[in-house]
């Protein structure tokens, strides 16, 4: 059984108390280093300060990431599918002519 654990993410320089499981923690802290190191590299890239401003950059950045990831995801399921109906059909024609 999962225990539940109280633990501290540091996001963009501000502590965010959470609750998880010991399952999900090295995700979230991990998340949470990708995070800070996208936060650090737009403030450099862009001098951008505000906190808020620069969340929501980051946001923006792994929602489209997430949005190409969801497409390419669909594309190669439609390629698969397509595929073993092909060999389905091609099975199916060498099992009916014997």
């Amino acid at each position: 059984m999962n225990q539940s654990l109280s633990i501290k993410l540091k996001l963009a320089d501000r502590d965010y108390p959470m609750q998880t499981d010991s399952n999900t923690e090295s995700r979230l802290r991990q998340a949470a280093k990708t995070i800070n190191e996208k936060v650090k590299e737009y403030r450099k890239q862009f001098g951008i300060e505000d906190r808020q401003d620069l969340l929501a950059m980051v946001a923006l950045d792994y929602a489209v990431e997430s949005l190409t990831l969801t497409e390419e995801n669909e594309d190669v399921q439609d390629m698969v599918s397509k595929k073993i109906a092909f060999w389905n059909q091609l099975i199916d024609s060498a099992l009916s002519s014997e």
